[in-house]
């Protein structure tokens, strides 16, 4: 594919590292030499931005026999190279000489996604965006520190976009700072960071990017959504941070004399990156094919399980440590054959304990809290389908998720409701939801949010279709199965456009819609500003970046992968400010709607 975005950013980005770890020259896979050998030192920011790009391995190969943070105590290690990959912060600075600027301030988790800051992302929050005593002084930090992210991400991707933006919004203050920003550096042709090779021949791709600038204001009940999909329900119901999943396995009290301590519970992290091909195929998949492809993946490896001891027996390793397969010699026909497919079998083996334990965890959750019933009830008021049964209903029955499940679900129906609901009727909700013990701060913030914006009159739309139950998948359900849905709605996705996917769709394919015709434009090439919601080009884009300012998610980001699958030889890519989950966002607009 021709463009800007012909390599991923993640690989961009990965490329970018390992050229700065190789001291900024590009880095060479099959050089035969040795690596310089040296230590890498970051501080927590650099740390956030190499751990989903690189392991362990990968660092030793590139010659680094030793990462170290900046600000731990450590002996000197005389003789040898450093690279230092911090921020540039005073107290960072004493702590060194001399910094070599690096474009890369932003994180990577997946091929087409990205996430600005993890350390202190309260200081790029919605909540920091939208407090009501922020002064334009502290606004205008928040700002800048998003345009330096985002014009990281612009030099490494190696392309200038033309930019669009919603007008009076945080996101209009981010574009017309970040067209300031590329402007001036291009202006500068001695130290542009767009021409020469930076990094290979994509920014001089026939076609620029668009990137689209999109306020979360504009939609916030998708953030509060109960999902769905395998992703963006571990990131919703598990602690899932930066492509790792931490799981507490509950040792319970079987075979401890009565009387004794419970044990402790175990914890146990898996990475989840695109090495792990089913994690690949399934993350966007809806929940109950997971179960089912996780069983199915599960009796085919049972089906080998005899081969496995075959080969162990073969290479004398039946007690051994599987870590000492990868030590053997391949002396016979036999062992080679042993050596090549055993470590292959184990490997997969990995991936579907990881998977069963992940995906079992996110199963109790759906049952304990009936998250089924909620996705489908929440599916139904954002498309105006006619409800089964009472919103009051569902707040109070005991048995149907906790309080901040209520919460959620409540918020939903009043944000996307064409009238707000009558004063008498919002404190029977009131009443409903403090007596299931939830926090009516949020709501507070919403109200004021909403008469605010004027919102009552005009509501996002969320499209018009929705989920369809379908009968129970009888292959997850025969007893051999590791997963019992019972009782859970195999619901199936119906692929409609959330707001921020139909702002896109709008804008890449040049339509004329009243949501986006008045949309700012701004191109950073043109020696002028003009301030004109006139675009120059008539031609639909190929490549797109949607970056949401004030907090993104894994519903909103899948949702654009399933809507460019469609799109012949189009690319997306979505960022944002920071990526929280309902239960962070909830405690946001908690404290926004304090008193």
């Amino acid at each position: 594919m021709a463009g800007a975005a012909a390599a991923s950013i993640r690989e961009r980005q990965t490329v970018a590292l390992k050229r700065m770890l190789n001291f900024n020259v590009p880095h060479v896979k099959n050089s035969t030499g040795e690596p310089v050998w040296k230590v890498l030192i970051y501080d927590r920011f650099g740390q956030d931005i190499i751990s989903p790009l690189l392991s362990v391995k990968e660092l030793r190969d590139m010659g680094i026999t030793l990462h170290l943070l900046l600000h731990s105590d450590r002996d000197p290690i005389p003789d040898v190279p450093a690279v230092y990959f911090v921020m540039p912060t005073e107290e960072n600075i004493d702590r060194i000489c001399q910094v070599f600027d690096q474009y890369l301030n932003f994180i990577t988790l997946e091929d087409d996604m990205f996430v600005l800051c993890n350390q202190n992302k309260e200081l790029v929050s919605y909540r920091a965006i939208n407090r009501p005593d922020i002064t334009d002084t502290e606004m205008e930090t928040v700002m800048d520190t998003i345009v330096d992210s985002l014009f990281c991400f612009f030099v490494t991707l190696g392309a200038v976009p033309i930019i669009r933006c919603s007008r009076g919004t945080a996101a209009e203050m981010v574009a017309v700072k970040l067209d300031k920003k590329l402007r001036e550096n291009l202006r500068d042709a001695r130290n542009s960071l767009f021409t020469g090779d930076t990094l290979g021949a994509g920014q001089f791709s026939f076609q620029r990017p668009l990137l689209v600038l999109i306020d979360r204001n504009i939609d916030l009940a998708t953030p509060l959504h109960h999902t769905w999909t395998y992703q963006a329900l571990v990131h919703d119901v598990l602690d899932f941070h930066l492509n790792r999943v931490n799981l507490e396995e509950s040792s319970g009290m079987e075979n401890s004399p009565a009387g004794a301590r419970p044990k402790r519970k175990n914890k146990k992290s898996y990475d989840l990156t695109p090495v792990d091909k089913f994690w690949q195929k399934h993350k966007g998949s809806p929940f109950p094919e997971v179960a089912e492809s996780v069983q199915q993946e599960l009796e085919s490896y049972r089906a080998q399980e005899d081969e496995v001891k075959r080969l162990k027996s073969i290479m004398g390793l039946e007690g051994e440590d599987e870590g000492a397969i990868s030590m053997l010699s391949d002396n016979t026909a036999k062992l080679t054959s042993a050596v090549s497919s055993l470590p292959e079998l184990l490997e997969k083996k990995r991936l579907i304990d990881l998977h069963t334990n992940v995906a079992t965890a996110v199963l109790e959750h759906i049952k304990a809290r009936k998250l089924d019933v909620y996705f489908e009830y929440e599916e139904k008021i954002m498309s105006k389908t006619t409800l089964d049964k009472s919103l009051l209903d569902i707040i109070s029955d005991p048995d149907a998720g906790t309080p901040e499940d209520k919460m959620r679900l409540f918020l939903i129906y009043y944000i996307s409701a064409q009238q707000a609901p009558s004063e008498a009727d919002l404190e029977q909700y009131k009443k409903a939801l403090t007596d299931a013990g939830c926090n009516l701060n949020p709501l507070q913030y919403i109200k004021q949010w909403k008469a605010f914006a004027k919102m009552a009159s005009a509501p996002t739309s969320y499209g018009n279709t929705t989920t369809k139950p379908m009968g129970l998948l009888s292959r997850v359900m025969n007893t051999g199965s590791q997963f019992v849905m019972e009782g859970v709605k195999n619901l199936v996705l119906k692929q409609q456009n959330l707001p921020v996917t139909r702002i896109l769709d709008n804008l890449m394919e040049m339509k004329s819609n009243p949501e986006t015709d008045d949309y700012r434009y701004f191109d950073p090439k043109m020696l002028r500003g003009n301030d004109s919601s006139v675009p120059r080009n008539k031609n639909p884009f190929q490549e797109a970046i949607v970056f949401v300012v004030g907090g993104g998610n894994y519903i909103e980001y899948q949702n654009l992968v399933d809507y460019i699958k469609g799109k012949q030889g189009k690319h997306i890519l979505y960022g944002c400010s920071e990526l929280f989950n309902a239960t962070q966002f909830i405690k946001q607009l908690s404290q926004l709607g304090q008193k």
